[in-house]
């Protein structure tokens, strides 16, 4: 039995050292095209007082890797973030959420599929910010068909990688892949967060400084919705820490908020138009294809944000069938559009835009898509 363990403990080891060795190789393969993380810019309002930014949101990179279905899917989710990126030409990005479908990765380490996802934006110098999902560090899940006759198809990892040896279904964690994308992309402005509210890792405030000045003139709050790893909900350590950041940073509420997480909360379905019916005013969309799919709780984060006069509009994702925005209390709840051809739905896709403009201050939004078009304007001002 002893050697056993030890055999094991062998070989997990030397499965980590692949893993670690494969990054390496990775590492050394990607031309640098980044800045160094210690020298990153700040945020600023354009010189025309404009910032724009795209919302990327489910992608599901690595579905069905192991089929020709699969690696179409995620061709198709470069496409889209290409024709989005270069119609729109956007001041920042952030990834909302579900990046990859790590239920669906046999492979050690999904930052391989991680980095493909961010490679659009990266690739043409804009910065970026990323938050969780409930798919990005999900289990494993067995598909039932690799226990019939034909058996488990050969695993292959995504290039670079040593060798399929290298494959296995340990899953990567929240801590892990968003550590690998900070420390190895200048462009990043995401963040692991504080320790003390894991296992929620994606929680972190980033400043919009003015055209003029090098004050603050917008608040951008990213939280980690849980799911995946971890029940889906925003705690109470996440409020607290958001009224911490926000009496901090902005105690006069003088300045615009905007905040992004996953999945939606509770209040989306108070507010949502009945599923699969025509949206109308005050609402602005073009799909409404089914239920809001909430958290799974709510311990106080929605009641801290109405409160706020300075909190102007939430962004969500995780419903592909919805993209409308609603009122709610003084401020908006938006849903992005569904981004990646991983994932659920057949709709077109396309990706929310935000334009916020310094003075004075307004919030215009409409989704672009794939094609070109664009659509449901909507001022987040009123």
């Amino acid at each position: 039995m002893r050697c056993w363990r030890r055999l094991a403990a062998a070989g997990a080891l030397l499965a980590a050292l692949c893993a670690a060795l494969a990054l390496a190789v990775a590492e050394h393969r990607r031309p640098d095209t980044t800045a160094s993380s210690s020298s990153r810019r700040p945020l600023r309002f354009a010189s025309g007082g404009g910032f724009k930014v795209a919302l990327f949101a489910d992608l599901h990179y690595g579905e069905n890797a192991w089929t020709d279905w699969g690696p179409r899917q995620d061709a198709g989710s470069d496409r889209v973030m290409a024709a989005v990126l270069d119609a729109e030409k956007p001041d920042f990005v952030v990834y909302l959420g579900d990046l990859v479908t790590a239920n669906n990765l046999g492979i050690p380490n999904a930052s391989l599929y991680w980095d493909r996802a961010i490679s659009p934006t990266r690739g043409r110098g804009i910065p970026w910010a990323t938050v969780f999902g409930n798919h990005d560090d999900m289990p494993f899940e067995w598909p039932p068909e690799w226990f019939s006759p034909a058996g488990v198809p050969p695993l292959h990892c995504p290039p670079p990688s040593m060798s399929d040896s290298d494959c296995s279904f340990r899953g990567t964690p929240r801590l892990e892949l968003m550590t690998s994308e900070v420390i190895r992309n200048g462009l990043s402005y995401s963040s692991n967060g504080p320790k003390d509210l894991w296992p929620a890792v994606s929680n972190y405030v980033l400043q919009v400084l003015s055209q003029k000045r090098d004050d603050p003139a917008l608040l951008m709050y990213f939280l980690d919705s849980g799911g995946g790893s971890y029940p889906e909900v925003i705690s109470s350590a996440q409020v607290q820490w958001f009224h911490s950041q926000s009496q901090f940073l902005n105690p006069n509420g003088r300045i615009p908020e905007i905040i992004f997480w996953h999945i939606p909360s509770t209040a989306y379905a108070k507010v949502a138009p009945k599923a699969k019916s025509e949206i109308r005013k005050p609402c602005v969309g073009s799909i409404n294809r089914e239920e809001v799919a909430p958290q799974e709780a709510e311990w106080g984060m929605m009641d801290a944000l109405v409160k706020r006069a300075s909190v102007k509009a939430i962004f969500v994702g995780h419903n592909h069938g919805l993209d409308w925005c609603c009122p709610h209390e003084k401020l908006w709840l938006c849903f992005a559009r569904h981004t990646g051809y991983g994932g659920y739905g057949n709709w077109p896709r396309g990706a929310r835009v935000i334009e916020i403009s310094e003075q004075p201050f307004s919030i215009q939004s409409w989704i672009r898509m794939e094609d070109g078009t664009t659509h449901s304007d909507i001022s987040l001002s009123s």
